[in-house]
């Protein structure tokens, strides 16, 4: 019996392969693979949820910008606003991060103190400018992921799960690729959509890897006295060694921290915590009566630390569809966007303005 045959396997269900595969689906045969036994169950399923105009900085920017339309008609933001505060010793930290996004064309402006005190009750003296963002907002993220996933499904996308990729060689036909149950599958292109095993995925493939490196963000729910009010907004530190935002009457907590990790489950550490409050206690005046739970995700970055989208430069059929870093769910839509013109030659759509060539492979040589 011959093995199915795709145009398009993707590798990796969270939230770009699962993007990618409904933007594609019905103008070619997909399947999906996900190695694990549900899709979404690493990044995409431990994100902060929340969309910024500034957040992966500059180069991120258009990717976002272009994303927000979808996600707002679509029903997956609420507002939220974000500040990005500073001592005295950042106000010029501030005032450039705030010019250099207004220029881009992001909403923000650089508040006073006692605007800052209005948005961010018991906020601790030493803390005298902020640059604000109005369009900041929560993402439902699982309403997302779900969505695309029914998307794909309805349109005949094939998913696979528990079905990691332990093989993928290529010939004259395409490729052929073994999953760990013993299932043979071919297809004519390869992407590359596994998140922190971009690079694992691409070695199995004979594909020479961009250094996609795993890092490993905390994140903490917190108890606190008083209660974060429903109307805190996103507050981030200017020299990024925390965030913290409200959530169902607590505190979701990060210490901004970026650990060198292998590929893995990955699991918050007890002094990661501590010091995300210890930080948090330095902002506000809250007390933090209890850490009701704790966990922490792997956001991938390529060395400059922007996403990859394309074909390899030197292995035909194999796509790179990575890098996402913690920016990968704010962006779906637009590089899904993206990244189906460039599998498919066909118009862009909504990323119709963005340079692909900022973010293709062949950009590492």
């Amino acid at each position: 019996m011959s093995a199915p045959r795709f145009d398009i396997a993707i590798v990796g269900a969270g939230m770009a392969g699962a993007s990618l595969a409904a933007t594609i689906a019905g103008r070619a045969s997909v399947v999906l693979i996900e190695g694990e036994e549900r899709p979404g169950y690493h990044a995409t399923g431990r994100s902060a949820a929340f969309w910024a105009e500034t957040y992966g900085g500059p180069g991120v920017y258009p990717l976002t910008a272009s994303s927000y339309r979808y996600l707002d008609e679509g029903g997956f933001l609420t507002p939220r606003g974000a500040l990005n505060i500073g001592r005295e010793e950042d106000r010029e930290t501030v005032r450039n991060f705030t010019e250099r996004f207004a220029d881009l064309g992001a909403g923000i402006a650089m508040l006073d103190r006692a605007a800052m005190e209005r948005h961010v009750p018991g906020l601790r003296p030493e803390w005298t400018c902020a640059a604000w963002e109005h369009s900041c907002a929560d993402i439902d993220v699982a309403a997302l992921h779900a969505h695309y996933l029914g998307a794909a499904a309805r349109a005949g996308v094939d998913l696979r799960v528990h079905a990691r990729l332990v093989s993928a060689t290529r010939d004259g036909h395409g490729w052929s690729l073994g999953l760990a149950h013993g299932e043979t599958l071919r297809c004519d292109v390869l992407v590359d959509a596994a998140g922190a095993w971009a690079d694992p995925v691409a070695r199995l493939a004979g594909v020479a890897p961009l250094g996609i490196a795993p890092l490993r963000r905390t994140v903490a729910q917190l108890r606190t006295a008083p209660p974060a009010p429903a109307t805190l907004p996103l507050v981030l530190d200017i020299n990024e060694t925390f965030y913290f935002k409200p959530e169902s009457g607590r505190v979701w907590l990060s210490p901004h921290d970026e650990t060198p990790s292998d590929p893995c489950d990955a699991a918050a550490e007890e002094l990661d915590v501590a010091v995300a409050i210890d930080r948090m206690e330095r902002v506000v005046d809250w007390r933090v009566e209890a850490v009701e739970r704790k966990w922490a995700g792997l956001r991938s970055f390529a060395p400059d630390r922007m996403p990859v989208y394309g074909f390899d430069a030197r292995v035909p059929g194999f796509f790179w569809c990575a890098g996402q870093g913690g920016f990968g769910i704010q962006t779906a839509p637009a590089a899904a966007a993206l990244a189906s013109s460039l599998l498919l030659d066909t118009d862009a759509g909504m990323a119709a303005d963005i340079d692909p060539a900022v973010y293709a492979p062949a950009r590492f040589g």
